[in-house]
């Protein structure tokens, strides 16, 4: 987000890296994820999460309604 506020971006998107082919717990990274965008302090005005499937989506809708 830091880099995002130096490039004067007004949205950014963030993959979840390593939670198709690797398999990387999903819900563990839609809980770091989620909580690291809400946390930060910045001018951006919109994260999107760029995710693998139905299920890493059904459990990032599930920490964005936290």
């Amino acid at each position: 987000m830091g880099v995002a506020d130096e490039l004067g971006a007004k949205a950014v998107v963030f993959p979840a890296i390593s939670t198709g082919a690797y398999r990387r717990p999903v819900e563990g990274a839609a809980r770091i994820a989620v909580r690291t965008v809400r946390e930060a302090e910045t001018s951006v005005e919109k994260a999107r999460f760029d995710l693998f499937d139905e299920s890493a989506c059904e459990a990032f809708a599930a920490r964005v309604g936290d």
